[in-house]
């Protein structure tokens, strides 16, 4: 093992690898690796200018046991930033320390010719790169110890009832409903980025942790050490964004449903709403409101006059959205002329086609900046420059027909190789874009995203969720890891994307628990594909903005007398909260926090808090319990040490530090607020 010194930085030379530890932001480093001669000059989710850390490199030597009776003197090096500090040994192995107590450490199984206790036969090692047929890249596979106690959180979004990660395995990999943000932050006392857009996984095994990259040139994380969950995510988003200020007039209700067929359709709810006396904030425009994918137009033939509808809804104070996708069907207008200028995604072998809904469809390549800029121009022709206030970019992982992700390549390589990062250039498309032309603040809906997506204007949502009360928990659980891996601006479908009947009674419960839920979210939107399906088409034409099917109608006061008196109430509740909600955005563009916060981000010297996941703190003053199963009307609420907690439906008030059962009847969701 060759070490050198190189300012704030430690280089190791080991058969064949080079491995870079530097400092890299407060109590922070940036672990590298290749087997090629030069580090590759890419920062990935990095984004952000950080200070120079003064850190200090350490060379040395210590004795160590060979075998047959002697000692031999072998290299150990280690670098200090803050309170962290690494130590890479004579084998190349790397551990942590936090203060000088161990926190990470690779995992080495290998026989070295020494007899050490570290040492075994089995010929595993830390970093183990496996060469790509045919390719320059390398399968990577990084080796952890296992923290025996250890809970894991953060990491995006996935469909499952587990909050505590440790004992799952994750795809690293973008789906509908599943966004991958490899970002963790750990009960021990840190947090660590997988700064690498590659398709891959990890498992957080009781025996190990295995991170996989399967195409990748360099090795790259970034770990950082703090005394507090908020600390680490505050050190975290200084270096890979923070989200800009949230519009202080979207803050209430975005009407949206599946889907508003005609401009007539629009109006028509915009006007009820106005009749009701209830001001919405946006209304959004689903998808097929456009001729075919790829044109990016509104369909004539049902919208007529979309800057006289724009007009309108702007003077009742509501801002329009409209859908965006990235998928261009062979009938588009702009088909053959992107397919010309290769700005559409290529498949590796086979026919050329990536999405196959309605349409034979290729996507398109939004690593490329021309395909960014063609985009943008088709879009601020047909929409922005109607007045359209916002997009809603569906479909951003993007929605593969299959995904295949080794059938795929971007301008910036093999899918396996940077897929994770497809979304947020896709957003990137609409955001670099809106910024150059106005400095008001402004929120574009997103259904997936990576590291660092919360510093380009995005609002994620959880996808195409089913209409059930299992997955209200799920929900739970995504919007708080999704939160601790610094996105804040997060929400849901109210009631869920697919039901199949809104007649039914248990939905209807279900859509009223998952309003009242969403109340004490960031972004409170209705969305659904509601059933039945017996709403004729408007035309028989196959294509434009009337052939395809519409769900039932998804509003306020759809669902029946007692259910809009139920939302109303709740709508009353989260139009009251608007100078709270103002703070908590303001917060999360300053310091990182996310809006949803878990337990243990406001309590982290509390124990039991770490352990729950059906409550959560929104904000740092109100304790949110939802309601999350069938004909539930009381639930068990922790509350949490040193402090008092007041109930907001009865007023009563508590001392810290118990349990409390308490009621909850369909039009209350138990919220108790710190004193």
């Amino acid at each position: 093992m060759q070490f050198l010194k190189k300012n704030n930085t430690l280089i190791a030379k080991h058969n064949g690898e080079t491995l870079r530890i530097e400092a890299w932001g407060e109590n922070s480093l940036r672990v590298r690796a290749v087997m090629d001669p030069e580090m590759y000059d890419e920062n990935w989710a990095l984004s952000e200018p950080i200070k120079i850390s003064r850190a200090d490199v350490e060379i040395a030597e210590e004795k160590h046991w060979v075998g047959n009776g002697s000692w031999d003197t072998v290299p150990i090096a280690s670098i200090t930033n803050g309170h962290l500090k690494a130590v890479v040994n004579f084998a190349g192995v790397i551990t942590f320390y936090r203060d000088d107590k161990m926190i990470l450490r690779e995992y080495f199984r290998n026989y070295d010719g020494t007899l050490s206790k570290e040492s075994r036969c089995l010929k595993f090692i830390s970093r183990e790169w496996k060469g790509v047929i045919g390719g320059s890249e390398y399968q990577l596979s990084v080796r952890f110890e296992s923290n025996d106690g250890e809970k894991i959180f953060g990491m995006g979004q996935y469909q499952q009832k587990y909050m505590d990660l440790k004992g799952c395995t994750l795809e690293l990999a973008q789906r509908n409903s599943q966004v991958s943000v490899p970002f963790l932050v750990s009960s021990l006392g840190y947090g660590m980025l997988w700064n690498n857009p590659a398709v891959g996984d990890v498992t957080f095994g009781k025996n190990e942790t295995v991170w996989t990259a399967r195409s990748t040139k360099q090795m790259d994380y970034w770990i950082t050490a703090g005394d507090t969950p908020k600390q680490i995510l505050q050190q975290y988003t200084a270096v890979t964004g923070r989200a800009p200020q949230f519009p202080e007039d979207e803050m209430g209700l975005w009407q949206c449903k599946l889907r508003y067929r005609t401009q007539q359709e629009v109006l028509d709810v915009a006007r009820r709403y106005v009749r009701e006396h209830i001001k919405i904030d946006l209304i959004v425009i689903d998808f097929f409101h456009w001729t075919v994918q790829g044109d990016w137009q509104f369909d004539p033939k049902y919208w007529p006059d979309p800057k006289a509808m724009v007009d309108e809804l702007h003077s009742y104070g509501i801002k329009v959205v409209v859908s965006v996708w990235p998928s261009v069907d062979r009938r588009s207008i702009h088909f053959q002329d992107m397919l010309e200028k290769g700005l559409l995604i290529r498949t590796e072998r086979g026919a050329l086609q990536t999405y196959d809904y309605q349409g034979d469809c290729v996507e398109i390549d939004a690593f490329n900046p021309r395909t960014r800029e063609y985009v943008w121009n088709v879009c601020k022709q047909n929409y922005y420059d109607l007045g359209i206030d916002a997009f809603w970019l569906d479909n951003s992982e993007p929605d593969y027909g299959v995904y295949d992700f080794d059938h795929y390549r971007y301008c910036k390589g093999p899918a396996l190789s940077c897929s994770n990062l497809y979304p947020q250039m896709y957003s990137r498309t609409f955001d670099d874009n809106m910024k150059k032309l106005s400095r008001k603040p402004f929120a574009n809906l997103l259904r997936s995203g990576w590291a660092g997506s919360q510093k380009y204007s995005n609002v994620l949502w959880s996808g195409d969720v089913p209409s059930t009360f299992e997955s209200l928990y799920d929900q739970v659980q995504a919007g708080l890891n999704m939160g601790m891996a610094g996105i804040p601006w997060w929400n849901t479908d109210i009631g869920g994307f697919m039901s199949d009947d809104v007649n039914d009674p248990n939905f209807r419960q279900l859509l009223v628990r998952w309003y009242e839920f969403a109340v004490y979210t960031p972004i409170f939107r209705l969305h659904g594909d509601r059933g039945p399906y017996n709403i004729p088409k408007l035309d028989d034409r196959d294509f434009g903005g009337g052939y395809l099917h519409t769900g039932q109608p998804n509003e306020m006061w759809s669902y029946g007398e007692d259910v809009f008196r139920i939302m109303k109430k709740y709508y009353d509740i989260r139009i009251g909260m608007h100078q709270y909600l103002s703070s908590l955005f303001k917060e999360a563009s300053e310091n990182g926090s996310p809006l949803m916060r878990a337990m243990f981000y406001e309590f982290p010297d509390d124990p039991q808090c770490w352990n729950l996941q059906d409550q959560y703190m929104f904000g740092d003053k109100l304790l949110a319990a939802p309601i999350l199963h069938l004909n539930q009307y009381s639930r068990s609420v922790y509350l949490p040490q040193n402090a008092k907690w007041k109930e907001q439906r009865t007023g009563t008030i508590f001392d810290g530090g118990q349990y409390v059962v308490v009621d909850a009847p369909i039009d209350y969701l138990p919220v108790f607020e710190k004193l």
